[in-house]
């Protein structure tokens, strides 16, 4: 046999499926907020004294996790999810009432912006909260996925119209809306097999000049905030930055504070762009077996009935 002979070549791998690409974003999700929650609300250099490089999902951190324990980013994604699954539409009724249950269960955390917006919709009835300068945060982004999922398909204008759909029970501000939908967009590019380099031209770049929170190249994010700006700041320059699934999260959580909430959305984008099979077995086993299966189920069914109706 010869050098020449194509027998002896190492066979390229093959482009991951859509399927696998979104649940690779459901997983990533789940990964990056179990990752992410040991070391939530540390600074670097914190991490680095306790941990070195923080790298294994161990439970802990100031939740005092169990192994493999998530927290409201995954589980608020969840309850969306199973929301539009039921009304097999995006109304953002069942999904401020599926929150409101959500809030019910005692979930292990929540942020101040989402029980308010929770609590507002309780009383009133009202799915939108007013618009406010000040509810910036990252919460409603966090949980976007689902919806994500549910619009891939459909035009821009209505993904904008469904991201605001859920976005607003917590959070109306535009400035996080306009980083929300940048990501679900994102998503739907990188499920089509779009590239990472793509998605910075198409959609980073643009919203960086238009919201200049988001320009991440200015200086590296440390010890982000629930701040939007700080949040896609160090989820994109981990992103870009990296090759595979592995490298985006030990670069985003070990940036410290918000380190959950970066960790998911980081893991939705990387799971994205790498599929399923990218993400470290490692991660995959310590994850919560009945949060992995949710997840994998979530992703299945809401792309197997996608697009959605936008109400």
């Amino acid at each position: 046999m010869t050098a020449s002979d194509p027998s002896n070549a190492t066979a390229k791998p093959s482009a991951p499926s859509v399927a696998e690409r979104v649940r690779g974003s459901y997983l990533g999700l789940a990964v990056g907020d179990a990752l992410g929650a040991t070391v939530e609300f540390m600074t670097p250099r914190e991490i680095a004294h306790d941990y070195g490089v923080h790298r294994n999902i161990v439970g802990g951190g100031w939740l005092r996790l169990k192994p493999g324990q998530v927290t409201d980013d995954t589980t608020m994604a969840l309850a969306l999810g199973s929301a539009l699954l039921a009304d097999r539409s995006i109304d953002p009724l069942p999904i401020a009432e599926a929150f409101s249950q959500w809030m019910r269960a005692k979930p292990v955390d929540i942020g101040h912006t989402v029980r308010a917006g929770i609590a507002h919709y309780r009383r009133t009835g009202h799915t939108a909260m007013p618009e406010e300068e000040m509810s910036a945060g990252n919460g409603a982004c966090m949980r976007c996925l689902p919806i994500a999922i549910a619009t891939f398909g459909l035009d821009e204008t209505r993904v904008r119209a469904a991201s605001r759909a859920q976005a607003h029970i917590t959070h109306n501000n535009a400035l996080a809306d306009a980083g929300t939908e940048a990501v679900i967009l994102m998503l739907h590019g990188l499920w089509r097999g779009e590239t990472l380099h793509q998605q910075l031209a198409q959609h980073v770049q643009p919203l960086a000049e238009k919201h200049p929170a988001y320009g991440f190249r200015r200086r590296p994010c440390l010890n982000p905030t629930g701040f939007m700006g700080h949040s896609l700041r160090v989820v994109f320059e981990a992103l870009f930055d990296s090759d595979n699934i592995e490298q985006c999260l030990i670069e985003v959580v070990n940036r410290g504070g918000d380190a959950d909430t970066t960790g998911a959305i980081a893991g939705m984008l990387a799971g994205a762009a790498y599929g399923e099979n990218d993400i470290p077995s490692r991660w995959l086993d310590a994850l919560d077996p009945d949060i992995s299966q949710q997840c994998i189920s979530q992703a299945n069914r809401l792309l197997g009935l996608a697009p959605l109706e936008v109400r």
